[in-house]
């Protein structure tokens, strides 16, 4: 019984982020980026990921701000760091071509596969190019052919693209070995493939 008042406690204390978060994106979505930034900038100053996330696309894509890749580059990691896949993903984006960081492929791997790992479809199309392509990683066509599968089999249209174009550069054995990783990363929801 004494653990009913800090549950409660608890309770309270994140209705007013999700309130908070509501209302920002109630704003973004009729693009009233400013009312948007104000209510998520606390919410992300207070360790909210969703909140930090969406304050970095906002000064990645200048809504509301004025662009400054850096900035989205440090909310961002504050996000990607608690695990926020969809900031994994971009702060993939942002070390792959170089915005607001210098531009280094082993580091923009490392993040696409964090949110790859998670199931984020785009960052396992982005790895699976990355593999195919020898960026960051050691080129391998299984395992590239591997990650555009899994993100092909969420439906990303260029993953399905482009493991159709891979395929044809593969032998039938490299194939099924690849299709026989992806069953298994899929089985095992994408961790340690």
């Amino acid at each position: 019984m004494k653990s009913l008042p800090l549950v409660f406690l608890l309770l309270l204390l994140s209705i007013p982020v999700s309130a908070g978060y509501d209302e920002a994106w109630a704003a973004y979505s009729i693009q009233d980026y400013k009312t948007a930034l104000r209510e998520l900038q606390p919410l992300a100053e207070q360790g909210d990921p969703r909140s930090q996330y969406a304050v970095g696309w906002m000064y990645r894509n200048g809504e509301g701000v004025t662009q400054n890749y850096q900035t989205a580059v440090k909310w961002y990691r504050l996000a990607a760091d608690q695990g926020h896949a969809e900031a994994q993903k971009s702060l993939g984006l942002m070390y792959q071509f170089g915005e607001g960081v210098a531009q280094n492929d082993q580091t923009a791997s490392k993040w696409y596969r964090l949110a790859a790992e998670q199931g984020n479809a785009e960052a396992q199309n982005n790895l699976g190019l990355m593999y195919l392509n020898g960026e960051g990683v050691v080129q391998s066509k299984t395992s590239a052919y591997m990650w555009l599968y899994n993100a092909a089999s969420q439906g990303v249209r260029l993953a399905k693209w482009s493991q159709h174009e891979l395929e044809k550069k593969m032998t039938p054995e490299q194939v099924k070995k690849a299709q026989a990783m992806a069953q298994i990363c899929l089985v095992k929801k994408y961790k340690d493939c």
